[in-house]
C-alpha cells in the first residue's frame, strides 16, 4: 500500500512539474524580447548589452533594457515619493508547500497534496524611465520550495 501512495505522490509531482514547464514553453526569451525591441537593443552600450544578455540589470538602465533582460513585469505600480513620480515593476514567483495528511487519523498510509503561494520575488524602481534601485526578495516562508531563481522562467 505504501508503494502505491509513493507512486501517486510521484505522479502528482511529475504532473505539477510538467504543468510548470508547459506554461514556461510559451514565455518569451531574451532573444525574442531583443528582436521585439531591436531598435532599443541596438542603441544600448556594449556594457548594457553584455548585462542584458546575462539577465542582469544595473542602476541607470532604461525600461527597455530591464524588459529585455527580465521580461515583462507581472505588475506595474505608479507611485509618488518625496522626490516625485516613480514606477515600480514587480515580478511574481510561485512557491510550493507539500502537505501530508491522513483522512483516517494517524495512519502510516498518508496522502499528499501541494499548496501554492504566489509572492513578489523581485521589484525594480524607475524614476524618469531609469532604474534607481532593484531588490530580489525571498520566499515568504523558507519552508516553501521555490522552483529555482524567481526570474529563471523569464529567460
Amino acid at each position: 500500500m505504501r508503494s502505491a501512495i509513493l507512486f501517486c505522490k510521484s505522479v502528482s509531482l511529475t504532473l505539477l512539474v510538467m504543468l510548470f514547464w508547459t506554461g514556461c514553453a510559451t514565455s518569451s526569451t531574451i532573444q525574442s524580447r531583443e528582436q521585439e525591441r531591436a531598435a532599443a537593443y541596438a542603441a544600448f552600450s556594449p556594457e548594457t548589452r553584455r548585462l542584458v544578455n546575462q539577465s542582469r540589470i544595473s542602476v541607470g538602465m532604461t525600461t527597455n533594457a530591464v524588459y529585455i533582460a527580465w521580461g515583462p513585469p507581472d505588475e506595474v505600480i505608479e507611485a509618488t515619493d518625496q522626490h516625485g513620480a516613480v514606477t515600480i515593476w514587480e515580478y511574481f514567483a510561485v512557491a510550493w508547500e507539500e502537505n501530508e495528511y491522513s483522512a483516517d487519523g494517524p495512519d502510516p498510509n498518508l496522502a499528499y497534496d501541494f499548496k501554492s503561494q504566489t509572492y513578489v520575488c523581485a521589484m525594480v524602481v524607475f524614476r524618469a524611465g531609469l532604474v534607481r534601485r532593484w531588490d530580489m526578495l525571498h520566499s515568504p516562508d523558507d519552508d516553501l520550495r521555490q522552483q529555482g531563481n524567481c526570474l529563471d522562467f523569464k529567460q
